[in-house]
């Protein structure tokens, strides 16, 4: 196979804090390129140089036998590199076939865009690739799994020969994740290449053909999956033997702090559940069994329809800003929809939350808002040089703390948690899971909503089974094997 991109001496730094180091990197035509490491290695930088949203400190890219020293975005999508990111890019009010098209709209000889030329193109590549959606339907209401297809259908319509996905099966249920694979199986064999970006390792060994390692901004290692077990490969990115640990811990837990009491909303109906001060309980089930849903309209996202919930003996109504006054917090699953504020830096994204509850004050005391930052920093082991610089800089693990270190900041003692480790790495999930437990230990409450059947084992002290908008069953911690959650999970048990 020939080599269609070749990336050697790669530098990057940001302030005195170097993203890479001398890096190299290269893909071969028609192959799938496993792209490791840990969040903060330095992948989302190489990715970002590679499609020219940054230009590198030094170092050479060729692809396709041209050398780029400084590309730009438009260079090297009109080269054939297509990025299609792990927070979604697509346009809620605009229709499937307006999103393929945007920036490359058909038009009339009236210079007025051709709606049902775009429409009839759009059908005509979901037919080719075997995807089953409506170009007439608005982005808006598509799942989420539907909208990853939709980017990925859309880079593929412009033709590009190098796609580069960044975890692409994070929302998707594993006939999806099959359905993808068979996808990139059949244009593989077409000629195009992909960088696959994952820390899925079963994923990885079940579509990767070589890879590539980074840590802390260094390359590490590459070579075919072949000749490769997980095990090589996690130590490579965490740079110690990986051990599967057994985190979980018995702890005493305290008097009831959370009631639902025939509690229903958007997607489940009359939840009776008690929770104890210091217990972890883990929401599961399949995608769309309600457990989301759930965890958002137990922090006021969406509203209540029924029943009542009760956080330390008092019933709370209303939305957000009133289940915050009762020290309940929420981590939610799609980080740049509803976590990140882009415009901001780390201090302020930070911040947000504490001023939300502090409105009334008239003054903002930013020393000690950095010292409370540097604070949790500290405790979390957030890897960021700077607080004054942009949301944007941190990888999606380090953003993911920052905004756990949000609430942390406002004294939240319910910390829910929608999907935690969702684009986290091995190392960042053991953190994780560590810091849940001593969340724990600390007397506050965690509730995890998470497909990831290990996850439960390793934290929670009970998982709540959902099926179709119910409670299926509830099981002790000694009770939780990935046979019994998927039989109650199906409907089967």
């Amino acid at each position: 196979m020939a080599k269609i991109l070749e990336m050697t001496h790669i530098s990057k730094a940001f302030g005195g804090s170097k993203a890479l180091s001398d890096v190299h990197f290269d893909m071969l035509e028609g192959e799938v390129h496993a792209l490791l490491g840990e969040n903060g290695a330095g992948k989302s930088t190489l990715m970002n140089i590679l499609t020219g949203v940054l230009t590198a400190d030094s170092g050479k890219i060729v692809f396709l036998g041209k050398e780029y020293s400084a590309p730009t975005i438009k260079e090297m999508e009109k080269a054939g590199i297509a990025f299609v990111h792990q927070e979604l890019n697509v346009i809620n009010d605009l229709t499937v076939a307006d999103n393929i098209f945007l920036t490359k709209e058909i038009k009339n000889k009236f210079g007025l865009i051709d709606d049902k030329e775009q429409v009839r193109k759009t059908r005509e590549l979901f037919e080719s690739l075997g995807v089953d959606m409506n170009p007439n339907q608005m982005v808006s209401e598509l799942k989420t799994s539907e909208k990853q297809l939709l980017e990925i259908c859309k880079a593929l319509y412009c033709d590009a020969k190098l796609l580069i996905l960044d975890e692409p099966t994070t929302a998707l249920s594993t006939d999806e994740v099959e359905h993808l694979f068979s996808i990139l199986r059949r244009l593989k064999s077409e000629g195009k290449s992909f960088i696959f970006i994952s820390h899925k390792m079963p994923e990885i060994f079940a579509i990767a053909d070589r890879y590539t390692v980074f840590r802390n901004g260094q390359y590490i290692s590459s070579g075919f999956i072949k000749d490769v077990d997980a095990q090589k490969l996690t130590s490579d990115m965490v740079g110690v033997n990986y051990v599967d640990a057994d985190y979980y811990q018995e702890r005493p837990l305290g008097e009831e702090i959370i009631k639902l009491h025939n509690f229903s909303g958007h997607g489940f109906s009359k939840i009776n559940l008690s929770v104890k001060r210091g217990e972890i309980v883990a929401f599961t089930g399949l995608a769309g069994s309600g457990a989301s849903e759930l965890m958002q309209t137990m922090f006021g996202v969406l509203p209540i329809e029924g029943g009542y919930i009760e956080v330390n003996k008092k019933k709370v109504t209303g939305r957000i800003g009133s289940f915050m006054k009762h020290k309940v917090s929420m981590l939610p699953a799609n980080r740049k929809e509803n976590s990140v504020i882009p415009d901001l830096s780390i201090l302020e994204n930070f911040c947000t939350a504490e001023h939300v509850l502090s409105k009334h004050k008239q003054f903002i005391n930013e020393k000690n808002e950095e010292s409370k930052y540097q604070l949790q920093k500290e405790k979390l082991k957030i890897k960021a040089p700077e607080s004054s610089l942009g949301i944007a800089s941190l990888s999606g693990g380090n953003q993911q703390k920052v905004f756990l270190a949000r609430w942390l900041n406002t004294g939240a003692e319910v910390l829910l948690f929608d999907n935690p480790t969702q684009g986290v790495d091995v190392g960042a999930k053991s953190e994780i899971y560590r810091l849940i437990l001593e969340f724990a230990k600390q007397g506050q409450t965690v509730i995890i909503n998470t497909l990831e059947i290990p996850e439960v084992q390793k934290v929670a002290d009970r998982c709540v089974v959902f099926y179709e908008g119910q409670i299926a069953t509830i099981l002790d911690h000694k009770d939780v094997n990935e046979q019994d959650v998927m039989a109650y999970s199906t409907g089967a048990k």
